[in-house]
């Protein structure tokens, strides 16, 4: 299970809206320099991201919580995403380009072709799966009476 803490922000019938911020590991990685992650990271600015989980633990607005998703989701997820239009782009080129007899242009009309569908068949299949690929509240992270956390101390 990968965790992410975040702080509830709405709450809307059975579902909370919950943010966190994006992190970057950039700092204590050896490859920070040749790696193109680093840039994104630093282009977003640790942009704040909301999430809607269905509220499972009765969280109120402004606790802290723990989302969680399951790691066979995640790869499943991104292999739907990724991996599927690419591999239809692919397919489609080598037919296009078969079909026609060799001409460059089918090859790049069938890539088109082939590369929106798979984003239309990945989105379909996403629709029909909405809750194997949606993170779940896993707890409230209550802070004991009298104990100060240190983002309380910031402000």
């Amino acid at each position: 299970m990968i965790t992410e803490t975040g702080k509830v922000v709405a709450v809307t019938g059975e579902h909370a809206w919950v943010q966190t911020i994006r992190a970057s590991a950039c700092q204590s990685c050896t490859a920070r320099h040749g790696c193109g992650q680093k840039v994104l990271a630093s282009a977003s600015g640790g942009r704040a991201n909301q999430v809607r989980v269905v509220n499972s633990t009765n969280a109120s607005v402004g606790e802290e919580v723990t989302l969680g998703i399951d790691e066979s989701a995640l790869l499943g997820a991104s292999l739907l995403v990724y991996a599927l239009p690419l591999l239809l782009m692919v397919v489609a080129s080598v037919f296009g380009h078969y079909l026609s007899g060799g001409s460059d242009l089918a090859a790049m009309s069938g890539a088109v072709a082939g590369l929106a569908s798979g984003f239309l068949i990945s989105r379909q299949l996403q629709c029909r799966n909405i809750g194997n690929y949606e993170p779940i509240l896993l707890r409230v992270n209550r802070i004991p009476a009298g104990v100060v956390s240190p983002s309380d101390s910031l402000t």
